[in-house]
């Protein structure tokens, strides 16, 4: 796990509470995380055969940054009639989500050992984005049973989520160790990286996302996207990223949270008025 990591240890004073999401990272490090996600071949087909127009990034980009912020949002700060309401819009979508006789792999979007990988990634982000902005994680076990619910907000029995840090240890290197991306995914993502499903965006701007999504990936799922990383790309990615940290320590809370608390507050005004959550 990421807090073994020797590169957090000049990371600076851990002082906000992990279990209120930053806005600010999880913005940084989203892409990283769709690429870990994606990198289970079930997963990635998943994605890139969907049926579901309204979901996909490259035609509705915003629609699902509302809709991936959102389930982050109430998977960790919402009550258990948000997450039951979300998890029963999401299970409406999933239904369509399954493999045809011509796919490469065999998926199902309701399968638990797929959604279990989905949440241990975000798990794993969230724990790695943290201590390289504040160092190590204060309280570590109580958000890793927070983070159950990355899973149970989707179809993950609670009894599949590894019962502890050790084994959830145990769970991702022997999960990773199935991950493979091929060429059509890997284009995909690699157009996501860059930013080619927005339009109008700088060269510059889409130089550095993707520089940035290649810090956050471990080696393993840098060396499936084909992308380089140097001892000096880390060195300024671990100071950025120390940087970041110390901005958002002196950030009031609202601010911090910002936009899981607007999509937070968006869907429960859905709820009110009996409008589509996603």
């Amino acid at each position: 796990m990421a807090g073994s990591d020797p590169r957090v240890r000049d990371a600076g004073p851990a002082r906000l509470d992990p279990l209120i999401p930053d806005g600010l990272g999880a913005l940084l490090a989203g892409t990283a995380n769709v690429i870990m996600q994606l990198a289970l071949p079930p997963v990635g087909y998943g994605v890139l055969e969907s049926p579901v127009e309204a979901g996909q990034v490259t035609r509705h980009p915003l629609r699902r940054f509302r809709t991936t912020f959102c389930y982050l949002a109430v998977a960790l700060l919402g009550t258990d009639d948000e997450r039951a309401r979300y998890r029963d819009a999401v299970n409406e979508v999933h239904r369509f989500v399954r493999s045809k006789p011509g796919s490469p792999v065999p998926y199902n979007a309701f399968d638990p050992h797929l959604q279990l990988w989905v949440a241990a990634c975000l798990y794993y982000g969230a724990v790695d984005l943290y201590e390289r902005m504040h160092g190590p994680m204060p309280d570590a076990d109580a958000f890793y049973r927070r983070a159950i619910r990355f899973g149970t907000t989707l179809q993950v029995p609670p009894e599949l989520w590894p019962p502890d840090r050790a084994a959830f240890a145990a769970y991702w290197a022997a999960a990773a160790q199935r991950t493979a991306i091929d060429e059509p995914v890997r284009a995909y993502l690699d157009d996501l990286a860059h930013l080619r499903h927005l339009p109008f965006v700088p060269p510059p701007v889409a130089r550095f996302t993707a520089w940035v999504t290649t810090g956050f990936l471990p080696p393993r799922f840098r060396a499936h996207m084909g992308w380089t990383w140097s001892a000096r790309d880390e060195r300024r990615f671990a100071a950025l990223m120390r940087r970041v940290g110390a901005v958002q320590r002196h950030v009031p809370t609202a601010v911090r949270r910002f936009p899981f608390n607007a999509f937070l507050w968006d869907l429960r005004l859905r709820i009110r008025r009996s409008r589509p959550l996603l």
